[in-house]
């Protein structure tokens, strides 16, 4: 694989695009990258130290562990501290703080909640500990949601009585909408998110274009297809045009994966989703349909979390819209770091702040 990726990272190509970029994009502009994958690239590779000055990087709300708000992640803890519960669940969110507590604390107290690699992994577990309720927390936006989707329809198949899936699943493109119409976010492009749109294509995001003339590229994740894609949007901008391009054709198709687009439509229904820093946004959520309710864990552990509260002084609702960067917040690099993070952002490996915290020396001085 590293011999097809060779030309995707090669010094050479990437000088020429810089200069490319800097010979077109003449007027200021601003791009927000909404996934954690290019967040993490363009801090590693230092992509934003090569732009011009008249371009300005911004990271979005592009980490699915980051956007998690506080009640929901609450409502997690709250059943793993359910009697005979088996809460299971992917590294990255054991040690995001809800308002009063992290899974893992909830695990060194006594709970029992696992790290699984994977959906399938939690039936697994149901199957061999039939004593026990075991719980899927299903967190991320259509890249992840097929996976949770096929689990939860073999958990039927196979009949299984004590298992259940909690969805905190997000789809992006109504908070593309959420962000243009944000007043306090000034985002002249959007760098798309290339895992979510191998699943979904090209048309959700049309409307980007269409209503609010914003220009989007979808591109990969090395350090020419993030270049390429900054290119493609300052000619755009530079050329008075709007359009939703791709950059990623190796990976992205017009029409998506339809599979993986009816494998979500067949379990799940939109529904109002709390976004961390954007606030509700209707029809953002996945809900499992009705018929699936004997494996809703929203159903099945009915259970009421304290109410919610936010940690004061932590900026990340503010980082994920892209109105302060992370260096910007008074916690970064002091009280918050990634051994003891403050806010999701420095906890999940696609975090802005931890990306920033990583590979920056903000904060460190």
């Amino acid at each position: 694989m590293s011999g097809v990726l060779d030309g995707f990272r090669d010094p050479a190509i990437a000088a020429k695009l810089v200069d490319a970029i800097r010979e077109t994009a003449t007027t200021p502009c601003t791009l927000m990258e909404v996934c954690g994958t290019h967040t993490m690239a363009i801090a590693k590779n230092g992509l934003r130290g090569l732009m011009p000055q008249t371009v300005k990087l911004l990271s979005g709300p592009g980490c699915p562990v980051c956007v998690t708000a506080n009640p929901d992640i609450d409502l997690a803890i709250e059943i793993a501290r359910q009697p005979g519960i088996v809460m299971t669940t992917f590294g990255d969110m054991m040690k995001v703080p809800g308002s009063y507590s992290s899974l893992a604390r909830e695990r060194a107290e006594g709970h029992d909640v696992r790290v699984v690699y994977s959906p399938l992994d939690s039936l697994s577990i149901a199957e061999s500990e039939p004593d026990k309720h075991v719980v899927f927390l299903g967190v991320g936006f259509e890249t992840t949601a097929p996976a949770v989707a096929l689990t939860i329809r073999e958990a039927a198949r196979r009949g299984l009585p004590n298992w259940s899936a909690l969805s905190l699943h997000k789809t992006v493109p109504g908070a593309l909408r959420a962000l243009v119409d944000d007043p306090e976010v000034k985002v002249t492009g959007f760098i798309l998110p290339g895992h979510v749109s191998t699943i979904i294509g090209v048309e959700p995001y049309r409307f980007l274009a269409s209503e609010y003339g914003v220009p989007s590229v979808i591109t990969g994740f090395e350090p020419v297809d993030v270049l390429q894609g900054v290119w493609m949007l300052a000619k755009q901008l530079a050329e008075g045009r709007a359009e939703i391009e791709i950059a990623y054709g190796r990976g992205v198709h017009a029409e998506g994966n339809p599979s993986a687009i009816a494998a979500i439509e067949s379990t799940f229904d939109g529904c109002d989703a709390e976004w961390r820093g954007i606030g509700v946004i209707p029809g953002t959520g996945l809900a499992l349909k009705p018929e699936f309710a004997a494996y809703d864990a929203r159903v099945r552990v009915p259970c009421t979390p304290p109410e919610p509260r936010e940690i004061r002084g932590c900026q990340c609702g503010d980082v994920l819209r892209g109105v302060v960067q992370p260096f910007e917040c008074k916690l970064f690099g002091r009280a918050c770091v990634p051994e003891h993070p403050v806010g999701p952002c420095m906890v999940s490996s696609e975090g802005s702040c931890a990306a920033y915290y990583r590979y920056t020396d903000y904060g460190r001085a």
